[in-house]
């Protein structure tokens, strides 16, 4: 696209027709278009125009590619490759789609990267003809980009199609971003650092940046979602022109660098669109003020959108979505990824679910007009860019008539408690004034067709000019039928049947052997004198003078009717566009009381609670769960879910939690984080009772992963997690953090942990729970004043350990990595060398120097003094032959036989 090269990584500059990245954005080398015949001269110009998208090139009932653009597409939607003629000597690469179809391709070429140009015909073979041209005008009506795409085949219909535009300025980043399909507009000045988390808030389907800045750390793992793009120098200009104003202080107060985004962004949705501009509403300035802030590796960590492996159907989204509608999936899902920080909207939501939790018959009311609705914000872009179908019509009919609905349910619910602010203000929205509901009620067909060109759009009665075209037009249909009786008999073919041609028009078609003697015996002059025009196998097809002037009357008919049609699809066009803020208007409304409602039917069905939230630091919640294992669980008929309490409150805000791996730790920490995502999105949270102070900031690191791609150990993402969370937490964060300091040598992440345990609760004094397996930070808990141990509560049965996945106080006092080890299958003569070693160990801890009066190894009783002689002397003395049970006696023989080992050979190190 002109002014949006192909980054380098997808470039091959010496190709002849094969692209050397698996994304079609590059730029394939193509012959001259010297001597080339005159439509493949045109497709020479789009592709020139174009040089970093697959040209869809309009031939009949296809769009054909040529060239590089065959091979690429050939082999990313495994479509066959053939040739066309010849070029310059050497034959042309080329592959087709069917154009009726090619939606569904487009979507596969979309989906792995590429872009499209789609060059159509601008111009029938009649029109061209006229004009004594020697083929059919042809243009690029539109670049579709992942970004900018608006058929819903080729959308996500419950999540947002952001294009995100980046402009560095001096030493701040402006960030634009653009839902083309819904006309959100959105914007920010950022600190590059930021950018991370920006990116893992929207997740953008496409990105524009200049190059250096694409070539960072931050964007070069998205290099096949971005397309390099320069600001503009105007760009103050550019932006005020599109929203047809003289100044954009009307919109708020912007940055330099976020109006030179929003230019960006708005240019390239024009490129695009050749020339056109969806409906867009006015940018909002600071989208990231009055937001949760959550950095990429807090986001994955917590799986709010999609799960660690990129699947939506294991992420927290998924667990809560009750939405009925797509715009209110949409909704949701903006709310998660985005929670609030600031009390009085997040009260106000929580105000509106309450109410609707409370009116069960209201919210069934209002989800039954809801259920089925039509996307009507995404009908509405497509109708602003004149790419619609007759549907899309429909869908603004049939959305607003449910809004109508939904108004009069909320009207009749005044008599109860009066319906709080939110819910009010959307009341106001459903019902816009000037509606064109009513014209196209009376307007449009039922069903619609799904093309305009298929006819069928009207209703009968609405167009008077019309209804005569279409009586004219069935005539000439009764017509045809008599004169299909007329000819079967002057030609004494009984079987003779009319029937219609693409290319030659109404034709009469009879079996071979009576198309042989009509050619022998029938008369040359006369209205009906047969003119033979096909031949096929099984029969031949013939006009005549009747009928080629029946066809022409039928044809002018048709086309009279057509053009009619057409001309009151716009003028319903326009109605929807003039009324278009109102209508985006209601959608919204209906997408957020879909969000409110689906949120009390989810509190509803699953013993949900209102949280209380406070401007304090507070942090207490009873009998909590983990709204997605829950549901996991429920889905698979498991085990109950076992709730926890937790108290990170004033005087207890740190909490140090010790206790195996699948005893539920790492569900606990996640769990709590996930209380504060719901609670501050304006969700009621899976608990009997919450009170939760604000969060400002959130982080999560429970998991360990490396970053191959870039370079970095599992050790030093973990290292690099924790320093983000150290340099930017505040006494209003809420951290959760496991296992910190495992990836290094004992020492060194003891000595690590220890340090970040003091530094949280010293320094930055948020609420935290610290998960460890270093059983010696248990010896803070006399020393830092506001750390409270915690323990997943362990208990042996019959030789089995049980994992009750309750969190009770004090500290574990083992690890019981040896029966988890046993419970993975580990070969039993390992398990048993690793007792001898644990107690090995144990036992070496005894003589550590004085610092293990700080750092017990594990929370028991001092040891007696030593025995003097043998180690397995004193450790003999020790045993009460008596009280021993066969266990303890078998594992007193292997702690004996390890110390007589340790006196022979060197200790393990």
């Amino acid at each position: 696209m002109t002014g949006a090269p192909a980054p380098e990584s997808k470039r091959n500059p010496d190709a002849s027709g094969t692209p050397d990245a698996p994304r079609g954005a590059g730029a394939f080398r193509t012959p001259l278009a010297d001597g080339a015949t005159p439509a493949l001269a045109q497709w020479f110009v789009a592709k020139a125009a174009h040089p970093d998208a697959l040209v869809f090139f309009r031939m009949g009932d296809f769009y054909e590619l040529f060239f590089g653009d065959a091979e690429a597409a050939s082999a990313a939607i495994d479509i066959a490759l053939s040739y066309r003629g010849e070029h310059r000597g050497e034959k042309v690469p080329m592959c087709g789609v069917p154009a009726h179809a090619h939606e569904v391709y487009l979507a596969r070429l979309i989906r792995q990267g590429f872009r499209v140009a789609i060059c159509d015909q601008m111009e029938t073979p009649e029109e061209a003809k006229r004009r004594k041209a020697p083929t059919i005008r042809r243009e690029v009506v539109r670049v579709v980009t992942p970004g900018t795409v608006t058929e819903d085949s080729l959308l996500d219909a419950s999540r947002p199609a952001w294009l995100l535009a980046l402009a560095p300025v001096g030493d701040r980043l402006g960030a634009a971003w653009v839902d083309v399909t819904t006309g959100a507009f959105g914007t920010q000045s950022l600190p590059e650092a930021d950018l991370p988390a920006l990116v893992a808030r929207l997740e953008p389907a496409e990105i524009l940046a200049p190059e250096a800045l694409a070539r960072t750390p931050a964007l070069a793992p998205l290099a096949e979602r971005i397309a390099h793009v320069e600001p503009p120098r105007d760009a103050l200009r550019r932006v005020s022109e599109a929203f047809a104003v003289a100044t954009l202080d009307g919109f708020g107060t912007f940055a330099p660098e976020e109006i030179a985004a929003a230019a960006m962004a708005v240019d390239y949705v024009r490129l695009t669109q050749a020339g056109a501009l969806p409906r867009l509403s006015p940018p909002v300035p600071s989208g990231g003020q009055g937001l949760l802030q959550m950095d990429g590796a807090t986001r994955r960590s917590l799986e709010i959108l999609r799960s660690e492996r990129g699947e939506a159907r294991h992420s927290l989204l998924a667990a809560v979505d009750r939405t009925v509608t797509a715009a209110g999936a949409r909704e949701l899902a903006a709310r998660l990824a985005a929670p609030l920080a600031d009390l009085a909207p997040i009260t106000a939501r929580h105000d509106a679910v309450g109410f609707l939790h409370g009116a069960a018959a209201l919210r069934g009311a209002l989800r039954a007009a809801l259920k089925g609705a039509p996307d009507m914000a995404r009908a509405l872009a497509r109708l602003s860019l004149d790419r619609f179908a007759p549907r899309d019509l429909g869908a603004i009919r049939d959305g607003l008539a449910r809004a109508e609905v939904m108004a009069a349910a909320l009207d009749d619910a005044q008599a109860i408690p009066p319906i709080p602010p939110l819910l009010a203000a959307a009341r106001a929205a459903l019902v816009p004034p000037g509606s064109p509901r009513a014209e196209l009620l009376r307007a449009l067909a039922d069903p619609l067709p799904a093309r305009l060109d298929d006819g069928g759009l009207v209703a009968p009665g609405y167009d008077g000019e019309l209804d005569a075209l279409k009586r004219l037009s069935a005539g000439a249909r009764e017509a045809i039928a008599a004169l299909q009786m007329d000819l079967a008999q002057a030609w004494g073919v009984a079987s003779l049947k009319i029937r219609h041609h693409q290319q030659f028009g109404f034709l009469a078609e009879v079996p071979a052997a009576a198309g042989e003697r009509l050619l022998r015996e029938a008369p040359k002059d006369g209205p009906q004198a047969p003119v033979h025009r096909q031949t096929m196998a099984n029969a031949m097809r013939f006009t005549c003078t009747a009928l080629a002037e029946l066809d022409r009357r039928v044809a002018e008919a048709g086309e009279q009717a057509g053009k009619r049609e057409r001309f009151i699809a716009q003028h319903l066009r326009r109605l929807c566009l003039a009324a278009g803020p109102d209508i985006a208007a209601a959608a919204a409304a209906m997408a957020e009381i879909d969000v409110h409602a689906a949120a009390a039917e989810l509190a509803a069905d699953g013993r949900w609670c209102r949280p209380d939230i406070t401007d304090r630091a507070d942090f207490a919640v009873v009998a909590a769960r983990h709204p997605v294992v829950e549901a996991a669980l429920a889905r698979a008929r498991g085990p109950a879910f076992v709730p926890n309490d937790a108290d990170l409150s004033a005087g207890r805000r740190l909490c140090l939690l010790t206790g195996p791996n699948m005893a539920g730790k790492s569900t606990f920490l996640r769990q709590n984080a996930l209380l504060v995502i719901l609670a501050q999105a304006g969700l009621f949270v899976p608990a009997e009772s919450a009170r939760l102070g604000l969060v400002d900031r959130l982080f999560s690191r429970v998991g360990a992963a490396d970053d191959i791609a870039g370079g970095r150990s599992t050790f030093m993402v973990e290292m690099a997690e924790t320093a983000a969370i150290l340099n930017q937490a505040t006494a209003r964060s809420l951290v959760v953090l496991d296992e910190v300091g495992r990836g290094t040598s004992t020492w060194d992440g003891l000595a690590i942990a220890w340090a970040v345990l003091e530094a949280l609760h010293d320094r930055i004094r948020c609420r935290t729970i610290f998960a460890t397996h270093f059983h010696e930070l248990t010896a803070l808990a006399g020393k830092l004043p506001e750390l409270v141990p915690a323990a997943m509560q362990v208990r042996e049965w019959k030789g089995e350990v049980v994992f009750e996945h309750r969190v009770g106080p004090g500290a574990a006092e083992r690890s019981w990595g040896v029966h988890v080890a046993r419970l993975a299958g580990v070969p039993r003569p390992v398990l048993a060398r690793a007792q001898e070693v644990l107690r090995a160990l144990e036992a070496r801890a005894r003589g550590l120097d004085p610092l293990s009066e700080e750092l017990p190894l594990f929370a028991r009783a001092a040891a007696p003094p030593a025995a003097p002689g043998h180690p397995a002397l004193a450790a003999l003395a020790e045993l009460d032959a008596d009280t021993l049970s066969p266990r303890d006696a078998l594992d007193a023989l292997y702690r004996l036989k390890s110390l007589l080992e340790e006196s022979v050979a060197p200790a393990p190190e």
